[in-house]
């Protein structure tokens, strides 16, 4: 029998990126960020880290931001964690043409967050998700098909998230490892990190280093 014909890849040709940027998560600062950048430097790459308003600032205001950074720039990475990953994915959703190569998700609830919608059944605990509570709550499941997406989700079930959601399986003290999957992603991994802790995991960057270079992690 004649070899099967080679399956057609529909992901857009984007150059090798070396440029990295990086996205905090709710109720983070930029400087959040610190060591993941240290050790991307540290692999070669340039690092830029966006900062925004994750109560107060709308959605649409941080999306624009992240457009604006990215439009016309290099071929870049991207590394999320958490919100920031959703908002990262709304930014390309909106506009397919940014030059991003491979983005890496961390603890991103892209099925949506279960404690988000837990915290808004209260009117007191809804107030600490501002403005970001509805992208939270939603999640985005429908991935932007061109891009090579990766996502790295923790296993130590230290956090705040369980005082007021209910987490039936594996967690990460605040998204559940059931919200870090959907279809599309181009990888998965677990690791023995915590929510906050996936940003000081020398693990974690050192997987999401393979991705942004491979296009998967590293086993």
């Amino acid at each position: 029998m004649p070899p099967e014909a080679p399956v057609a890849d529909e992901r857009r040709t984007v150059p090798a990126a070396r440029h990295v940027l990086l996205l905090h998560g709710l109720w983070m600062p930029p400087l959040a960020m610190h060591r993941f950048a240290v050790q991307l430097r540290e692999a070669g790459h340039a690092t830029d880290v966006i900062g925004y308003r994750s109560i107060v600032g709308s959605t649409e205001a941080g999306v624009a931001r992240i457009r604006e950074r990215l439009r016309g720039g290099p071929p870049t990475h991207v590394i999320g964690h958490s919100l920031g990953g959703l908002m990262a994915l709304e930014a390309l959703r909106a506009e397919p043409t940014l030059p991003v190569a491979r983005m890496v998700c961390l603890g991103t609830p892209l099925c949506g967050s279960g404690v988000a919608k837990a915290m808004s059944r209260r009117a007191l605990t809804a107030l600490y998700l501002g403005r970001s509570a509805a992208l939270l709550r939603a999640g985005c499941i429908a991935l932007p098909e061109y891009l090579e997406i990766g996502m790295i989700a923790g296993s130590r079930p230290r956090g705040l998230g369980a005082l007021v959601a209910r987490f039936d399986g594996v967690h990460d003290g605040t998204v559940a490892l059931d919200e870090t999957r959907v279809p599309g992603l181009a990888d998965h991994i677990l690791i023995d990190a915590s929510h906050s802790g996936l940003l000081f995991s020398p693990e974690a960057a050192r997987q999401a280093i393979a991705f942004l270079r491979h296009g998967h992690f590293d086993r």
